[in-house]
């Protein structure tokens, strides 16, 4: 018989025989037997064994401590302790072990001091039970104690204390203080501190130095196993260095780990997060055991590379196969409805999530939210949310970006001021999507608040919400405050060069445009597809015909970039700015693809301004049936006839939009001041200062008339004698912006006025003299770009 199984089978009848009472043995057996059971769980038998013993010296209550201890048990196991005659170190140890193993970090620490001070000197397992649940829970401050008491003890070069020393600063971020300690006992070959070191720099995103760490080690001749491996592993997958990870694969199957369940569930995880599916899918194949792990990480590898429906496919297998499924299975699976927009599955998975109980993880509920909101249901994303009872700055983040990226600006800038009541802070997405969200809604003075809390937080920067800031900013017309934002960013992108781009083009200022483009490409960044719409949007608002001619051409020629819609569309309004309509016409009947409404629109827009009716007449046709419940088509072509005195036309196609049932999106403007946003309408009363505002505009309208203004009757749309054609004119909602800004914006501050539609001509022309009057800078931003009027001048060369 095998000298293990004889030995087992021994103690079993002796343990047997004990029952009896029928028999007795030496107190050297039965500690061995007391031992035996109490290392095989048997903890019950164990107790019965130590009851029945006639003599029991210290290894009998220490074994019975430990085992009650080791077993979670802290409360028998504390009892015993307190009952034990004579107490070692290796008792206090043994019930210190315990209260560590399990997470009791009061009672561990407590009982710490309590050894101390009965005058028991703690070990070197003693502090290594202790340094070790300071790594688990995080407990630098305890764990720097700890150190201070091996220093004055001298354990601090006992190699076991050390490693645990390295493991601990390694798991608490502190990667120099271990490096430190590593570097005392680094020419010894104790497997387990370099596991430590390595697992450190793993850990916490030092994928290099835990190469250089692993190759150090091999060169050493230290053994790896099978806690070196997997942070070796998840290291090459941090880094996507796939070819040394490739290289640590051979490692394994050379030293005979390749069968480990561990080491090969990180060999999936690896190779999928270096987008090497293939192999991932290999090593899982060839795994003898089913592990939810590997399977996890094959489905989130397919997500993230865009194979959504292999994800799926994946999911359905662990499903068929009766797998385990977690609370990290299930956010890859949503991830991937999220991106699909598959709802009919996604309410499946949903009803899976609700039977199976996952509805209380956080983690999938944050999924949940997620997926919902990117698939436009912010009903289901919001429901998901209000029955929350423990929301995380994720969950708030979430439904915050999703009711930006659907266009609902003012819920997710109210969210976000909820979040903020409720005592979470804001992570970087969140600034960035509500950032974006004050962009779109023009409210800089509440962007501004923002951006003031985050460097005042010292939450530090990251690249998506300085490009966000430089958004927000040129959206709003502070295009200083744009620049000075992209200055101050350490590291650029291609987003954060067009930002700057397209901010500085839709600012009227289309050559400093080109610069940065020069500048951008100096740097080596390529431009991407919209970058070039932000040049041939600079280049047509200011007229740059040979310019835009170039970008156009080296689109597809330098960087092999097909022309899209918006692209025609700056062309056509480039020329049609320049006057060539007929070369406009010409680009337009080139197009590979159709025309679609955005190039319409601009073809129409350059035949307003130039009252080539014909071409225009065509240009509405095409959008009356592209979009056929769109008023701008019908608004400019009925202008167009009114403006050429065709009175009848223009009766008839609003006679037209009426008998279709569409109605003309009413003409607004508003202003932000001292956080409240005030709104004006076409002769509107409603303001509390109408008083006031009318009695401006008699000024306005006395004095720059004085300075040679001429209303523009062109723009009055109605059939009417010329003095109350002139009276509409003098009400219109962006005159009264105007007056209320003259009369509560301080001297030397900007006059912000948004428009809803494009600004009309004579608006622009008043617009212009006002600034030169008053001496204010006015800046108007309608429904195309904004207008910087400053000393009788207007930034966009007075094409509107």
């Amino acid at each position: 018989m095998h000298k293990s199984r004889f030995l087992n089978f021994s103690r079993d009848y002796l343990h047997s025989a004990a029952k009896s009472n029928g028999f007795s043995y030496s107190i050297l057996e039965s500690n061995s037997v007391l031992k035996d059971l109490s290392n095989r769980g048997r903890i019950v038998d164990a107790r019965n064994l130590f009851d029945k013993m006639l003599d029991r010296d210290e290894f009998s209550w220490n074994t019975m401590v430990a085992g009650y201890a080791n077993s979670g048990r802290l409360t028998e196991a504390k009892k015993l302790f307190y009952e034990t005659p004579v107490k070692s170190s290796i008792t206090w140890t043994s019930l210190l072990s315990g209260y560590c193993k399990y997470g009791f970090e009061n009672e561990a620490f407590e009982l710490f001091l309590e050894m101390q001070l009965e005058g028991q000197r703690p070990s070197q397992y003693t502090l290594g039970s202790v340094l070790g649940l300071c790594s688990t829970k995080g407990l630098l401050q305890k764990g720097e104690q700890i150190h201070g008491y091996a220093i004055k003890t001298w354990f601090d070069w006992n190699v076991f204390v050390v490693t645990s020393l390295v493991d601990m600063y390694g798991k608490c971020k502190c990667v120099f203080e271990a490096e430190c300690l590593f570097e005392m006992v680094a020419d010894c070959k104790y497997n387990a501190v370099w596991s430590a070191m390595l697992a450190g720099y793993s850990h916490y995103g030092y994928g290099y130095k835990a190469i250089e760490c692993f190759r150090n080690m091999r060169t050493e001749g230290v053994e790896s196993n099978q806690f070196t491996f997997p942070s070796i592993l998840r290291a090459c997958g941090a880094v996507m260095a796939c070819d040394f990870g490739s290289q640590v694969h051979g490692c394994i199957v050379r030293t005979g780990f390749g069968a480990n369940i561990f080491v090969q569930s990180a060999l999936v995880d690896m190779y999928a997060k270096c987008r090497d599916l293939n192999s991932a899918k290999r090593v899982l194949g060839n795994m003898e055991y089913d592990d939810e792990v590997s399977w996890n990480s094959v489905i989130l590898g397919c997500v993230r590379q865009g194979f959504e429906e292999e994800a799926l496919s994946f999911f359905q297998k662990m499903r068929s196969r009766n797998m385990k499924i977690d609370e990290y299975t299930l956010p890859s699976v949503l991830n991937s409805f999220a991106s699909m927009k598959v709802m009919q599955n996604a309410i499946s998975v949903h009803c899976l999530i609700i039977k199976t109980g996952f509805e209380a993880y956080k983690l999938v509920n944050n999924a949940l939210i997620d997926m919902y909101a990117k698939q436009g249901n912010l009903d289901c994303a919001i429901m998901v949310f209000s029955k929350m009872v423990d929301k995380d700055v994720v969950s708030w983040t979430s439904l915050v970006t999703g009711y930006s990226h659907n266009g609902s600006y003012e819920e997710a800038i109210k969210l976000f001021c909820k979040m903020r009541i409720s005592g979470v802070y804001p992570d970087q997405i969140a600034v960035a999507s509500v950032l974006s969200a004050c962009a779109e809604l023009t409210v800089m003075d509440f962007g501004q608040q923002i951006h003031a809390t985050l460097l005042k937080s010292g939450l530090g920067s990251s690249l998506s919400v300085d490009n966000s800031l430089v958004t927000m900013y040129a959206k709003c017309g502070s295009i200083v405050d744009a620049n000075r934002a992209f200055d101050n960013m350490p590291t650029r992108d291609v987003i954060s060069w067009t930002a700057l781009i397209v901010g500085y083009a839709q600012n009227g200022r289309g050559k400093h445009s080109l610069q940065f483009y020069d500048q951008m490409i100096a740097t080596g960044t390529k431009p991407d597809y919209i970058t070039f719409i932000g040049l041939l949007f600079a280049c047509s608002h200011n007229g740059l015909l040979g310019s835009g001619r170039a970008y156009f051409e080296a689109m597809d020629k330098v960087y092999g970039i097909k022309p899209g819609p918006e692209h025609y569309a700056c062309m056509i309004d480039l020329l049609g700015r320049s006057g060539k309509l007929a070369e406009a016409k010409g680009l337009l009947n080139q197009m590979v693809v159709a025309p679609d409404a955005v190039v319409w629109k601009a073809l129409l827009a350059a035949c307003r301004v130039h009252k080539e009716l014909e071409l225009g007449e065509m240009a509405a046709k095409n959008l009356f049936e592209l979009e056929p419940m769109n008023s701008m088509p019908y608004v400019m072509l009925s202008n167009m006839y009114s403006a050429a005195g065709k009175w009848e036309d223009a009766a008839r196609i609003r006679r037209l939009m009426r008998s279709r049932g569409i109605w003309k999106e009413p003409g607004y403007s508003w202003m932000e001041t001292n956080s409240k946003v005030n709104t004006f309408m076409s002769e509107d009363r409603s303001h509390p200062l109408r008083n006031e505002i009318y009695s401006k505009i008699d000024e306005i309208i006395m004095l720059i008339k004085e300075a040679g203004y001429v209303p523009d009757m062109s723009f009055a749309l109605h059939d009417t004698d010329d003095e109350v054609k002139e009276l509409g004119l003098a009400y219109h909602s962006e005159k009264l912006a105007v007056a209320f800004g003259l009369l509560t914006v301080p001297q030397g501050a900007p006059i912000r006025i948004f428009k809803n539609l494009r600004v009309c001509g004579d608006c622009h022309t008043a617009m212009k003299y006002t600034s030169k009057v008053y001496a204010r800078h006015i800046i108007l931003r309608d429904s195309n770009c904004f207008h910087h009027f400053i000393e009788g001048r207007c930034s966009c060369g007075d094409y509107w």
